[in-house]
């Protein structure tokens, strides 16, 4: 499946979720907790007790698009507190939960993890290096596959500053970083 392809399932499937559940709840009602409501999982290599705030964010996100847990959306937590080995059986046992999505935070393990549980289940990773060079994505224009997601990496983003310096003042030959 092309990139757009899959952008628009997905964006579809997300879009129809809250106006399915509101349906079912009635008029003037506010909906509730369904076990219909999409599950999404959550997986990350650290602890919870020094990592919260990223799942809490996490949350915050989907609540900001209108996905509320509890009410339109389940959400399942998968914490390896530190043990790289177990990140693929909890990728895994998300899957078997039957996640319609998954977010792989923190590192490259953790998007590895998920990569390997499914090749069908939408995984967005943030990593702090390069997918490319991970072979999470094949590129970063067509990352193909079932993976997407954040990354930092500053090595490209510099020459893709320079190079945008290079078309707005072409004369320049010297620059300071």
């Amino acid at each position: 499946m092309k990139r757009r392809e899959f952008v628009a399932v997905v964006g579809a499937a997300t879009s129809t979720w809250p106006l399915g559940l509101l349906a079912q709840s009635g008029p003037g009602r506010a909906p509730s907790q369904s076990s219909s409501a999409p599950l999404v999982g959550f997986l990350n290599s650290a602890s919870p007790v020094t990592y919260r705030f990223n799942a809490d964010a996490f949350r915050e996100g989907l609540a900001q698009a209108g996905f509320v847990e509890g009410r339109n959306v389940q959400i399942e937590e998968r914490w390896a507190n530190g043990d790289y080995a177990q990140l693929p059986a909890l990728a895994k046992e998300l899957v078997a939960k039957g996640v319609v999505a998954m977010a792989a935070t923190g590192d490259v393990a953790a998007a590895r993890a998920g990569q390997s549980a499914s090749s069908a289940v939408p995984i967005v990773f943030t990593i702090g290096g390069d997918p490319v060079r991970f072979r999470l994505v094949e590129s970063y224009s067509r990352p193909g596959g079932n993976l997407t997601g954040i990354a930092f990496v500053p090595n490209q983003l510099g020459a893709k500053r320079v190079q945008l310096l290079h078309h707005l003042a072409p004369r320049v030959v010297r620059v300071g970083l």
